[in-house]
């Protein structure tokens, strides 16, 4: 709708002429909601006069002319309403008329209000500039020269343009987070590409609750993100877990689950943002879910690192001890993507052994035993052995996934951190504790076991040991026991002097002799025999002293 001619002032204060400012790809991706009144008052005409300023950051649904008196029950909120004026025309144009029009205006939540001179008008009321002002409404006068159907494709236009922006700026996400995947560090990578693509912070966390990585200015501590972890694990299927914390940033906390294709619970994402995130984000978030989601089945379910590394370790055997520099290298990074780690970390032999069921065997398919073993150790790396498994990690095995495992009826020998060249003497000095784990109902760590003969048997074989060994002199009345037991161990410990054992004992040397050939003839045993010495020596430290 036409009007008459309006002069104009440069932006500033409550009056000034629009600027045509044309947006970066930065102003367009950080205001991925819709077109802002800013942004769309920049692109019109530099006829138009802003004669009060609200707020430039609201976002414009729609531009809707009306020349009704009360158009509210039509319009949406955050409209730029198109007037002539004819609603403030005769009893219409009182200040309280103005005001009320105003007031209805701003209950609907219009964001700007544009005013055409002519043919009712030619000029904006005193009286809707001052309403404008006292309710926060952006008031826009438009001359004749521009018609309000001008306004309307403009603003379509701009839309448009807008949304081609972001679809631009969305494509070029996408294949930054598919970069990301593609990293030595993918988790890492993707998380860091959200958080600078989207204003939020973001962790994401494994299935044991414990966090894998994290980028943004994350406010929250983990601990409080536990009630939303713990509603989200227990769900299934495609859901959200929806929270908010007074911590800035934090208003508006959701947690997407990383599911396996059976449903199984392998993770989640955590986002917080300051508020809603729009449409646009949120798109971008489903992409990282959906990539996290992948890049999780892949560490438990299957890849082809594994693959590759055992066809070079098959074929050349060699590779990691006395190949060339570029097969090892390759290996370990083989190696590294299967344990889920960097190329530089140690790692550990772990094997396991059901003590809920000593024979145990896998029946069925080992699919879920390994997928169970994988995520808990966190690895491709795993082995299903007759005695139960035996898996490479470079975790440490802290005690929470230690306690998952004996939740299960499960007893572990934890390794000492090695290198790859390493791997096969770890092994070994891991079975050699498995028989002390089962026995002991105990999980057990190599770096922390005394490596004697001892140490290794532990107290239970030991005392069955000592039980088979020493029964018929432990069958003694205890008086004569205790001698027998006391000179036996001396005259062992001495290597068999009959002179060291007397002074040691204060007795006589065949006193020594009377009771040492009391002790083998008890137990049958020769006593110039070493393996018998050996048996003796080791069952008696089992054996408590006499008092």
């Amino acid at each position: 709708m036409a009007a008459s001619a309006g002069g104009g002032s440069t932006l500033g204060g409550t009056a000034g002429r629009v600027r045509a400012l044309p947006l970066s790809d930065e102003e367009v991706e950080s205001r991925f909601r819709s077109v802002t009144l800013g942004q769309f008052l920049a692109d019109l005409p530099s006829e138009l006069l802003i004669r009060h300023v609200g707020d430039l950051d609201a976002r414009l649904r729609w531009v809707e002319p009306s020349e009704l008196e009360d158009p509210t029950p039509y319009l949406m909120d955050g409209e730029f309403v198109l007037t002539a004026g004819l609603p403030l025309m005769a009893d219409g144009g009182t200040a309280d008329a103005i005001e009320a029009y105003v007031a209805r205006l701003a209950g609907a939540r219009v964001c700007a209000v544009g005013f055409g001179l002519t043919p009712y008008h030619d000029e904006v009321p005193a009286a809707l500039v001052a309403s404008c002002r006292r309710h926060g409404i952006t008031l826009v006068e438009v001359p004749p020269s521009v018609p309000f159907a001008a306004i309307g494709l403009q603003f379509a236009q701009l839309l448009e343009s807008d949304s081609a922006k972001v679809f631009r700026s969305l494509a070029e996400t996408n294949r930054l987070l598919m970069r990301a995947v593609l990293s030595p560090r993918p988790d890492h990578e993707v998380l860091g590409t959200l958080v600078q693509r989207v204003p939020c912070w973001a962790v994401l966390v494994g299935a044991d609750g414990k966090v894998r990585s994290r980028a943004g200015a994350n406010p929250a501590d983990v601990a409080v993100l536990g009630p939303l972890l713990e509603r989200l694990f227990q769900g299934s299927g495609p859901r959200v877990e929806v929270d908010s914390y007074p911590v800035p940033g934090s208003e508006c906390v959701v947690g997407h689950p990383l599911r396996s294709t059976r449903d199984v619970n392998l993770g989640a994402l955590v986002i917080g943002s300051a508020e809603r995130l729009a449409p646009a984000h949120n798109n971008i978030v489903s992409a990282a879910v959906g990539l996290l989601e992948l890049l999780s089945r892949q560490r438990t379910s299957g890849s082809l690192a594994p693959s590759q590394l055992a066809t070079a370790l098959l074929l050349h055997p060699e590779t990691l001890s006395g190949g060339t520099s570029r097969q090892v290298t390759a290996a370990k990074d083989l190696m590294a993507q299967s344990l889920s780690s960097t190329r530089s970390a140690p790692m550990r032999v772990v094997q396991g052994v059901n003590v809920d069921a000593p024979q145990w065997r896998t029946t069925d398919s080992p699919v879920r035993e390994l997928l169970q073993w994988r995520r808990i150790f966190d690895t491709k790396l795993v082995e299903i052995t007759e005695y139960g498994f035996a898996a490479v990690t470079r975790l440490k095995v802290d005690e929470a996934a230690v306690a998952e495992a004996e939740r299960l009826g499960w007893r572990l020998v934890i390794g000492d951190p090695v290198e790859p060249n390493d791997l096969p003497a770890a092994y070994q000095r891991a079975g050699s504790l498995r028989a002390r784990a089962r026995s002991t109902a105990q999980t057990l760590r190599v770096d922390s076991v005394t490596w004697t003969v001892t140490g290794l048997l532990g107290r239970e074989a030991g005392t069955m040991l000592a039980g088979q060994v020493l029964g018929p002199l432990l069958e003694l009345e205890p008086e004569r026991r205790d001698v027998l037991v006391e000179v036996l161990r001396a005259w062992l410990a001495r290597n068999g002097s009959w002179d060291a054992t007397a002074k040691a004992l204060a007795l006589h040397r065949n006193s020594v002799r009377r009771h040492i050939g009391t002790a083998f003839e008890l137990l049958a045993r020769d006593p110039n025999d070493a393996q018998t010495r050996a048996d003796l020596l080791i069952a008696l430290q089992y054996s408590p002293p006499a008092p």
